[in-house]
């Protein structure tokens, strides 16, 4: 029986079983969650114990009326993990880390490949541009009076183009 029961059989609270249980060192089985199990001796016992408090001895005075050598509980025989299959799931994990960093890696790698060949398309366009601009430039100084008149030529564009811009502001159109 348990703590509780002994108590309801004696009419008295559990916390009371227990406090004679200390008091009159009595040794008592336990199961494994440390609580106490009373076989019949042990509740003869506390019997006893009940008898000679209602006859006025005090808690204290009380001797064990029998005592017991402790018993020791078995505990229950622990399964120990299974760690050959828990090394081979963290294997299996690394794994999957190390081919998930690859194909990361891999994915940067053609980015950037991709970049750097637009940087590249950037730079032939541009050297087009120099090499076409400095052309004219060379253009120019062969040609002095051509360029004057394409200047002034141009001139007159912009200044068309600027009042038809500010035209078409004013009236919306």
């Amino acid at each position: 029986m348990n703590t509780n029961a002994v108590a309801k059989l004696l009419g008295v609270s559990p916390s009371t079983i227990q406090r004679w249980v200390k008091h009159a060192n009595l040794t008592m089985n336990r199961n494994e969650l440390g609580h106490y199990v009373f076989n019949e001796d042990d509740i003869e016992v506390m019997k006893k114990i009940q008898e000679q408090i209602n006859n006025g001895v005090l808690l204290q005075d009380i001797a064990a009326a029998a005592k017991k050598t402790r018993q020791a509980t078995i505990k229950k025989e622990t399964r120990q993990p299974d760690y050959g299959s828990l090394v081979t799931k963290i294997k299996e994990l690394e794994m999957k880390l190390d081919r998930k960093a690859d194909e990361h890696v891999s994915y940067q790698l053609l980015q950037h490949r991709r970049e750097i060949e637009e940087l590249h398309n950037k730079i032939e366009v541009l050297t087009e541009k120099i090499e076409l601009l400095e052309g004219k430039t060379a253009k120019e100084e062969h040609n002095p009076e051509e360029m004057v008149a394409a200047t002034a030529e141009e001139n007159k564009i912009f200044k068309r183009l600027k009042k038809k811009n500010f035209i078409s502001s004013l009236f919306g159109f």
